[in-house]
């Protein structure tokens, strides 16, 4: 007899149908085969399953067992086959009939004594149930609320192989958990962090605004104890929430990597990732072996802060060209090229020199402009032309620090930020972006329109600083927000002349870009 089982596999952060067979023949010499492309923890699945059955009084008499994974030339990897197969053996031995399970989509690694354990990738896989029709999805119980966010399908988690057996059997009813999405947005967490704690760096605060409302990355140049780092913990408490959309979204790439917490049914707020500078190119966007989402994707929709990012290796710091341009990572292997979306604000904060100390007046630099040079030219110019803003930040006077707090908070931030952001929607309604950092080509010369009287100020910047054509574009986008930000339709003088005071690296003369070899 031969049984068929729904279950699914994951490719990137979605899922496609899987069919299980299992042939349970009697005769011939007695043996267990499994093809489709198994990975590891598939195939060892055949010891985990048989003990579970064992322990759960189903004793599997001998037989011919084959086991095939349809569709056979995509690989299979992860322990969540085993309720699959376990249910598929019991079909052969006459225990379930095919009827009973052919509604069905099922999920769950099983230990030795017959317990479902969560697996990853559950939410995708619900998504995947539904839109193949099926009646519902049977998940491990820790799994249930991460499934049950898709609406128009069961989802019953269940606690052991026995209960699954007997829910299939009709001899018990387990309701199907239900989740209220409105009660989940409720739920979004309030940030225990605001910019009213932090004293001084307006000109710092001021270039987050605008870095938020745009969707522009941002790089912070400071010394040590200037508040780099403070000030990037709370770019989060400003942005937009997320849409539902959006927050699925998330949440499926969380759900895939295996990092979602379990009292978590959904991520409603934006993450905010800070790798350490030890990080691999594989650990920041993503792959391996048996690839998973890499840091760049685990902030989709969010925020990727890079502390000391000269100390980053560069051959890490390269591999962010692509997602930074693109939105999405794509990792390509032999058998196949996984796409993860990447759709990132990258805010990196690094020191202007090895010591530190070279905008401070309170310290004496001692490092040679040969070792700045080296320092800086870390950071590649292809690299530094995808961060629109670079915004210096001083060591904070003692006048601020005595001060009782900031007048400017994260809900008068956010306001501002959310009010620019509707501007920017019903402008590009008809374009495939919504925010004007995404603006080039034929889009930027439409939207930033400027007169002669900007022009030619325009002109003189370019000209007095040896500003690069790359500047040039960055400085429009700035200046497109910052109008924005005041509610004004035209690029006055103004905007142009506050969004130039941020491409300090290109005032510099661009040493950023240069190598000291």
């Amino acid at each position: 007899m031969i049984a068929k089982v729904s279950c699914a596999a994951l490719m990137g952060i979605d899922a496609f149908k899987v069919e299980l067979e299992v042939d349970f023949s009697r005769s011939g010499m007695p043996c267990f085969t499994m093809v489709g492309l198994a990975e590891g923890a598939v195939k060892e699945s055949k010891e985990r399953v048989f003990s579970a059955l064992k322990n759960c009084g189903y004793k599997v008499p001998p037989a011919r067992i084959t086991v095939n994974l349809a569709p056979a030339d995509v690989r299979k990897a992860g322990s969540a086959y085993d309720l699959p197969l376990a249910i598929g053996i019991l079909v052969g031995m006459g225990v379930l009939s095919q009827e009973a399970i052919d509604p069905w989509f099922l999920a769950g690694e099983l230990s030795l004594t017959g317990d479902l354990k969560s697996v990853p990738g559950v939410l995708p896989l619900a998504l995947t149930a539904n839109e193949q029709s099926g009646t519902g999805i049977i998940v491990p119980a820790a799994n249930g609320r991460e499934g049950a966010v898709v609406k128009d399908i069961a989802v019953v988690g269940a606690t052991d192989l026995g209960q699954v057996v007997r829910l299939l059997l009709g001899e018990e009813t387990v309701e199907p958990i239900a989740i209220d999405i409105k009660t989940l947005w409720n739920e979004r967490q309030s940030h225990q962090i605001d910019f009213n704690e932090v004293k001084g760096q307006e000109h710092a605060k001021r270039a987050i605004e605008i870095a938020a409302a745009g969707g522009h990355n941002l790089l912070f140049i400071g010394p040590p104890g200037s508040g780099k780092t403070m000030l990037a913990k709370r770019i989060p408490t400003v942005l937009p929430p997320l849409r539902f959309e959006e927050a699925l979204e998330v949440t499926k790439i969380y759900s895939v990597a295996g990092l979602l917490p379990k009292d978590r049914a959904l991520l409603v707020t934006r993450p905010f990732r800070t790798p350490h500078h030890t990080i691999s190119d594989v650990g920041l966007i993503g792959g391996g072996r048996y690839p998973q989402p890499g840091e760049t994707s685990l902030a989709h929709r969010g925020v990727l802060f890079l502390d000391e990012m000269p100390e980053f290796k560069k051959s890490v710091l390269e591999v962010l060209r692509q997602p930074l341009e693109d939105g999405e990572v794509s990792i390509s292997r032999s058998l196949m090229t996984l796409k993860y979306p990447a759709d990132v604000m990258l805010v990196a904060a690094m020191n202007p020199c090895p010591c530190g100390y070279m905008s401070d007046d309170t310290h004496v630099c001692t490092c040679t402009p040969l070792a700045v040079q080296r320092y800086r030219g870390k950071i590649s110019g292809p690299l530094l032309d995808r961060i629109d803003l670079h915004v210096d930040v001083p060591a904070v006077p003692y006048e601020d620090l005595k001060r009782a707090g900031s007048t400017v908070d994260s809900a008068t931030m956010r306001a501002r930020i959310l009010a620019a952001r509707e501007i920017q929607l019903k402008r590009y309604a008809d374009r495939h972006f919504s925010l004007n950092a995404s603006l080039e080509g034929g889009a930027l010369e439409k939207f930033c329109e400027l007169t002669e009287v900007e022009h030619g100020f325009l002109k003189q910047a370019v000209e007095s600083l040896g500003l690069s054509a790359r500047a040039y574009t960055r400085i429009l986008r700035i200046a497109r927000t910052i109008a924005d930000l005041a509610d004004e339709s035209a690029i006055g003088v103004d905007h142009l002349a506050e969004a130039v005071n941020y491409r300090g690296m290109d005032r510099e003369g661009g040493t950023a870009c240069q190598s000291a070899e």
